[in-house]
């Protein structure tokens, strides 16, 4: 059995063909590439009813992942989170049908480890021993444990303001980590520095500049469709810094319709920012091609943090092919939804997760989402690894002392 039917990788800009079996970054012209792969034979190879047998990770979809090798799979376990009603919330926004893919109960508690699992498993595959890396936090978590998981050394930089969890989790996972007085932007300068001192011992794992971290962020999309039964919710709501998970979100929907496991309408994709950073929102609103760099970017969503993603093309060409829109929340209102969801759902989510449920709120006051839509939210992360986001105000007593009665 073909473990998997990777063909070639393809410029996302320029078209140009890259063989996919050596190590690859950015094409020539300086755009990300994607991974290409036989959909015939593998349409032939697996069906979703073979899938349903399969154990409950994200490799499930090995036919159409990049690692050619069964045994060359790095894995903790990854995948198939839980997709949940969220009825009360969703009662009072007027969506009945909201659900929230919950990637905060995934290894690493967020999202990030999809495509650590799967740009980890195929840079080993190839011969890497070693990567190097920006990250405003949940990534360079997520890749320091996987490469310490196969041996790879890892290098990381972060804001300096970076959440205080991540960091430890990178230096538990004994990467060489470097925080920088800036954004992830400066970060990813000092990166191409010692990437380029590292005479070639170092592969860039930025973001999109490896071609493998994006199939394993797409499986949030089969994973969706299987669950629903193989089909298409109505919207699909993603909070988007760098965007990768949008984009493999895009490109996923166009591989299950070209094997022919979903027909019918595709969902409309929405990019959820911040107030404070919203470089993809300013640049579909003037119905551009590419965003322009945000000046000074904040916001306590810090995965959005993100001045210009290098693949910001890619997630307006999602939006505009899906009928999709975007929009941005302001931190107010997103911790403000961070609280609503735990008191109405018992789900403590991430900052990011949560400018997206603020979204949905605003899309339905505007007639955009409406009440028979099924709406399926990301939410990217655990909202334990952003203790700081929620103010516990509550008295101390002594033994002894009388309790306050209500």
């Amino acid at each position: 059995m073909t473990f998997s039917h990777l063909s070639h990788l393809d410029c996302a800009r320029c078209g140009r063909r890259h063989d996919a079996d050596t190590v690859n970054n950015l094409c020539e012209c300086g755009s990300p590439l994607l991974a290409r792969y036989d959909l015939a034979a593998a349409g032939k190879a697996v069906r979703p009813a073979d899938i349903a047998g399969r154990p409950p990770t994200l490799w499930r979809y090995h036919e159409v992942l990049p690692v050619r090798e069964e045994g060359r799979v790095v894995s903790l376990g990854e995948g198939m989170t839980p997709l949940l009603p969220l009825a009360a919330l969703g009662q009072e926004m007027g969506v009945p049908g909201l659900l929230m893919k919950d990637d905060g109960l995934i290894p690493t508690g967020s999202f990030k480890a999809r495509g650590a699992a799967v740009g980890v498993s195929r840079a080993a595959e190839l011969g890497v021993t070693g990567f190097a890396m920006p990250s405003n936090g949940n990534a360079a978590a997520a890749w320091a444990m996987y490469g310490a998981r196969a041996g790879l050394r890892s290098v990381v930089a972060m804001p300096e303001d970076a959440p205080t969890i991540t960091r430890a989790e990178c230096a538990a996972a004994g990467a060489d980590l470097f925080l920088v007085r800036g954004h992830i932007g400066d970060a990813g300068r000092m990166i191409a520095d010692l990437i380029g001192r590292s005479g070639g011992a170092l592969m860039d794992a930025s973001t999109l500049k490896e071609p493998y971290r994006i199939e394993g962020k797409k499986t949030m999309a089969y994973e969706i469709v299987e669950q629903l039964g193989w089909r298409c919710p109505d919207v699909i709501v993603y909070p988007t810094g760098g965007g990768v998970g949008l984009i493999g979100i895009h490109k996923a929907l166009a591989e299950m319709r070209q094997l022919g496991w979903i027909t019918g309408p595709q969902p409309r994709l929405v990019a959820v920012q911040a107030t404070g950073c919203a470089p993809v929102v300013q640049a579909f609103r003037a119905g551009a091609r590419e965003a322009e760099p945000w000046p000074q970017p904040r916001t306590v969503a810090f995965g959005l943090t993100v001045p210009k993603p290098l693949g910001d093309f890619l997630i307006l060409d999602a939006l505009y092919d899906t009928n999709g829109t975007a929009v941005a929340v302001d931190d107010a209102d997103t911790l403000a939804e961070q609280l609503r969801c735990a008191q109405l759902e018992g789900a403590f989510i991430c900052p990011e997760g949560a400018a997206a449920l603020a979204a949905v709120r605003v899309l339905r006051k505007e007639g955009w989402v409406g009440e028979q839509d099924q709406v399926v939210v990301l939410n990217t992360g655990a909202g334990v690894k952003y203790p700081e986001t929620v103010t516990v105000t509550v008295p101390t007593f002594d033994p002894g002392d009388s309790l306050p009665t209500r």
